[in-house]
């Protein structure tokens, strides 16, 4: 056995150890500074207890402003939450506690459950518990020592936990002080690095191991950051999140609602179809042109699908469609379409294609369905019925990468046009489980990856771009372009994918100029994605407050005085041939309940019209969100507001050809 331990460091020296030497050893030999700052290592990328023994291999010392110490961290919260619990009610088994995204949970069993009104008692023991800072220390135990000590103290679901862990695997206590649990590690050197920005967010309730079979217990939510300022940010945007919630903002504005009788369909609402619509229609105008659109069959015989591979990959998201009868066709099985590739596959083999006729660009602005598990749903964000602006391009390959930017062009102009700016594209590469020749892969991405710099180079840095290794479709590489909303969440949306296994499946092929036959390659893309799903994107970006071209009733014309009533509806119908969506408040109600009552709907423009607006031909303007009025006549209030109502790709028409007839 060696003497020594040969560690690699971040800057490239290399220096030897002694055999047993740990972690927070080597972090002294560095400086004191350092090792007071140090809250665990990492050997070869793999983090570890900074009291563990160090190994051969590349070493990093980790601080609490590592991105890395931000799981311990958590980690750690939950283990402090699990003893803070335990010292208020004694009695209360704990279960499990894993760090999860932006923050950790613990379940327990306890007679009576936890309610919202434990939360503030919990979090002052706990910062009581982290002020004492106790080191964390590790012991390993026996499988029969570990059941003995927890049985004993009442810990029946801990004693299950051990008998979970495979034989051959370390049983590691973790002490924190005199209170301990079963755990795999690491942790940081003590409670008091966690620090006091942390927050226990909500209680629900969790049957064991997910089972409802199971006892039902407790489960504590919470969250916890390196910083106050990042915890104190990410409350805000929780905060903002639950405000723009499109599922309250939808009731409030009547778009529309979803009911038992149709778990995961949408039941759109008048003004909720016309907004739907009027980005459908925006959506279509940017295809003119360009693109031919068309409809495939919304349920198709179940050997299409086996033929295209989604029978096999995709079955048990489908729904399956049968019939009883006497009709010879009543015992075939039929499935409602998940996607519209395999149908705008057929539509290109009817008929035969000479390459003078690619590309050929097949858009369906389609209908589909996915079973997606009822605790899953969420919802327009996650729903089971959902239309996609789907397109498909078949091309040649010497056309694919002209293909890939112009679809990049179409989809970051779409999303300038709603205001979003921050975009991320990535690159996903080939996974484990995929479908094609290596060559066919490393054509595929070699050409993307070309795109790539391409669109990172035209952007300017504007665009940032990046890699997922492993993340593509079992089919072909893609691009996933991702958005970021007014409070800075992420929405991954449009896709670009390019795909050679489709088209070999269903033996699609064009006509070449030497009067061959050639396989098209086959690119889907997708901008919104998900219509439904964009939509609710665009709700909770807005916060309700939509742009006046995009809103589905545009103005309230309000009166103050049944006198300009019929002034009110000559503005109404002025502004109704001018093209605006515009309803009449003329009730005999007081001007500023009707404007509270409008600007809860989140009405954008409501206009205000009196006897002196009738007298002079004027108008008030209150803005949504605004104190404020703007008084204007009614010939400008209608040119302005016409303007603004007109939606970006149409006023960049007008101005093209204002241009061109100047």
């Amino acid at each position: 056995m060696s003497q020594t331990v040969s560690l690699t460091f971040p800057d490239g020296s290399v220096r030897s150890f002694a055999a047993g030497t740990t972690g927070r050893d080597v972090a002294e030999s560095i400086s004191k500074s350092l090792a007071k700052k140090a809250v665990a290592i990492a050997i070869d990328g793999t983090v570890r207890d900074l009291s563990d023994p160090v190994t051969d291999g590349k070493i990093e010392i980790i601080t609490r402003s590592d991105d890395r110490a931000l799981e311990l961290i958590r980690h750690d919260t939950a283990h402090v939450l699990a003893e803070a619990v335990q010292e208020l009610w004694p009695g209360t088994q704990v279960t499990i506690g894993p760090v999860i995204e932006n923050g950790f949970y613990y379940d327990f069993a306890k007679n009576e459950p936890f309610t919202p009104d434990d939360l503030p008692v919990i979090e002052k023991r706990m910062r009581e518990i982290i002020q004492r800072n106790k080191p964390f220390t590790k012991e390993i135990w026996s499988r029969e020592k570990a059941k003995e000590v927890f049985a004993a103290k009442g810990e029946n679901y801990k004693v299950e936990l051990v008998d979970a862990i495979p034989e051959g695997q370390d049983l590691k206590i973790y002490y924190q002080g005199d209170w301990f649990d079963l755990c795999r590690g690491p942790h940081m050197a003590s409670t008091g690095q966690i620090g006091t920005a942390f927050k226990l967010m909500k209680v629900a309730g969790a049957y064991w191991r997910g089972d409802s079979n199971n006892p039902m217990l407790t489960r504590i939510y919470g969250t916890a950051f390196a910083e106050q300022a990042d915890l104190d940010n990410y409350l805000h945007i929780l905060a903002e999140a639950e405000k723009r919630d499109h599922r309250r903002l939808g009731r409030e504005m009547d778009l529309f609602h979803f009911q038992e009788e149709g778990p995961g369909v949408v039941f759109w609402h008048g003004k909720g179809w016309r907004m739907f619509q009027t980005l459908v229609s925006y959506m279509r105008r940017r295809l003119q042109g360009d693109y031919q659109e068309v409809n495939a069959p919304q349920v198709l015989d179940k050997s299409l699908w086996e033929t295209s591979g989604h029978w096999g990959w995709y079955r048990d998201n489908m729904f399956k469609v049968t019939v009883a009868g006497d009709d010879t066709d009543d015992d075939r099985v039929f499935a409602l379409k998940p996607m519209n590739c395999p149908g705008h596959i057929q539509i290109f083999k009817h008929g035969l294609k000479s390459y003078r006729e690619l590309p050929i660009r097949l858009a369906e602005f389609g209908a589909v369905h996915r079973y997606e598990p009822s605790g899953a749903l969420h919802g327009l964000m996650r729903v089971r019925g959902f239309t996609q602006d789907d397109a498909h391009i078949f091309c040649t390959d010497e056309q694919m990468a002209a293909e890939c930017l112009k679809i990049n062009d179409l989809i970051l102009s779409v999303y300038e046009d709603f205001g979003f700016k921050e975009i991320v594209v990535k690159l996903s590469t080939r996974p484990e489980k995929r479908v094609g020749s290596d060559e066919l892969w490393d054509r595929a991405e070699s050409v993307m990856m070309d795109v790539l710099k391409t669109i990172e180079a035209q952007s300017e840095g504007r665009i940032k771009t990046g890699i997922l290794p492993g993340e593509g479709a079992f089919y072909g590489p893609k691009f996933e372009y991702t958005l970021k909303d007014a409070i800075g969440r992420e929405w991954q949306c449009g896709t670009t994918q390019v795909d050679f296994n489709l088209p070999e499946r269903f033996g699609a092929f064009y006509i070449d100029q030497h009067s061959e036959k050639t396989q098209p390659v086959m690119i889907h893309r997708a901008i919104c994605g998900s219509m439904e799903r964009f939509l609710g994107i665009l709700i909770e970006n807005f916060a309700g407050h939509m742009p006046l071209w995009v809103s589905p009733l545009q103005v309230v014309v309000a009166t103050i005085t049944s006198e300009a009533d019929a002034y009110g509806e000559e503005v109404a119908e002025a502004l109704r041939d001018a093209g605006l969506t515009v309803e009449t408040d003329f009730r005999n109600e007081k001007i500023n309940y009707k404007i509270r009552e409008h600007s809860v709907t989140k009405v954008p423009v409501i206009i205000v019209c009196g006897k002196k607006e009738a007298e002079e031909r004027s108008v008030n303007i209150r803005r949504l969100g605004s104190q404020s009025q703007t008084s204007m006549s009614l010939d400008e209030a209608i040119a302005s507001l016409s303007l603004e109502a007109t939606a970006p790709d149409i006023l960049r028409k007008r101005e093209a050809r204002r241009i061109k007839a100047a």
